[in-house]
């Protein structure tokens, strides 16, 4: 039996009803809608497929809708899409369950991009990079050497982001920090130039305790062996120039370097990477008063030797160029500080005071030499005089 027209109309219009009832529009608009504000309100392209899915459910299935239906349905639809700014912003959003729901939702998030987790880990890290008792060492050459000198006690490595990573120099560095199981963590450039404030990492940096001058009785036991050289820095500021001279002194063999307590920079990182990570190799010793070291050593049969500028005017002690003198016996080599030259209480210990002779004649104000450069010189000048003489230098 064939249906009139008047009860298909019924029957549409009957089926139509339950299909988009107000219910199921609005638990299918909020479940996508929910999904795509969110849970990833950074993913755009998803927010835009769920539209169109929208779209497409609205436009295609409703063939029977009535005009007034129609009108019902996009009121719904605003209805959801009007909280999307305030909710994306997460301002003036009331606390309790909505908030918490907010919160495991972008929990979730994370979970399911770990592109924007592991970014918010590496934000978390690098704020973590100034612990208490720990410094930054930063640069190639200092982050191996305090990994494989052992002398720090090393808890984090951070190596910038992007192709940096992939060099050799930095894999290598990875791989011993790997072998130590010291922590990596990727971080931006701009947490990077934060941690190392502002200095030349060279993409890598390194969370460990500090470094400190080495101490010991001022009459050390035991006899030298050979013809061996100290070099004595007193009040030594910049930490530039306490790096170059370490650099200097390792290279040359120098046996042991001592320095001054008060008023000298500390064995920062910044003294490390001007040392190019020697300052990791090798120790310093600190000491109150120079002065009593030097007198003891003295006693042993060491000799002192001070350093002077070309204008040296009236001195106590016998003036040579540093490319006449013979180092014969035990020395050691006093260096003072950048602006005022070694004090009258070590100068007065000295047996003899060595000048670099300058190539031309100087215009006045530039008759000196930087404290680094002048001690790279007369270190080198006193190895050469007294090479026959030295045994193989020490560590």
């Amino acid at each position: 039996m064939g249906f009139n027209v008047a009860s298909q109309y019924k029957l549409l219009r009957g089926w139509s009803m339950r299909l988009y009832a107000p219910s199921s529009v609005s638990r299918v608009a909020a479940s996508y809608h929910v999904t795509a504000a969110h849970l990833c309100p950074e993913d755009s392209s998803r927010k835009t497929a769920v539209k169109r899915r929208l779209k497409s459910f609205s436009v295609q299935q409703k063939p029977g809708v009535t005009e007034g239906w129609q009108q019902r349905e996009r009121s719904v639809q605003n209805k959801f899409h009007q909280p999307e700014i305030p909710l994306l912003q997460g301002q003036n959003h009331k606390r309790g369950r909505d908030s918490k729901m907010s919160s495991e939702l972008r929990k979730l998030c994370l979970d399911d991009f770990p592109d924007e987790r592991e970014r918010q880990d590496r934000h978390k890290s690098a704020l973590d990079s100034r612990a208490e008792n720990f410094e930054i060492v930063f640069g190639i050459a200092p982050c191996l050497m305090a990994l494989t000198q052992g002398r720090r006690k090393t808890q984090k490595l951070f190596v910038k982001d992007g192709e940096t990573s992939s060099r050799a120099s930095v894999v290598k560095v990875c791989e011993e920090a790997h072998l130590r199981g010291v922590q990596i963590h990727r971080v931006s450039k701009r947490d990077m130039d934060k941690m190392s404030s502002g200095g030349v990492h060279q993409g890598v940096c390194l969370q460990a305790s500090p470094l400190s001058y080495l101490t010991e009785d001022p009459a050390p036991s035991g006899k030298d062996t050979g013809t061996p050289l100290w070099l004595v820095l007193e009040r030594i500021q910049d930490p530039m120039n306490l790096g170059a001279i370490l650099r200097s002194a390792y290279f040359l063999g120098v046996d042991r370097v001592a320095s001054s307590l008060h008023h000298s920079c500390p064995l920062s990182p910044v003294v490390s990477k001007a040392s190019s990570g020697v300052m990791e190799v090798m120790g310093v010793y600190g000491y109150k008063r120079l002065e009593d070291m030097l007198k003891v050593k003295v006693a042993q049969g060491w000799q002192v030797v001070g350093t002077v500028g070309p204008e040296a005017g009236e001195a106590r002690v016998p003036v040579t160029r540093c490319s006449d003198f013979k180092m014969t016996r035990p020395t050691l080599l006093l260096m003072g500080s950048e602006g005022e030259g070694l004090s009258q209480e070590l100068r007065s210990l000295c047996q003899t005071l060595l000048t670099i002779p300058a190539g031309r004649e100087l215009f006045p104000g530039i008759e000196s030499l930087n404290v680094s450069v002048a001690t790279g010189i007369l270190l080198h000048s006193l190895m050469s005089s007294g090479r026959s003489t030295r045994s193989r230098p020490r560590k």
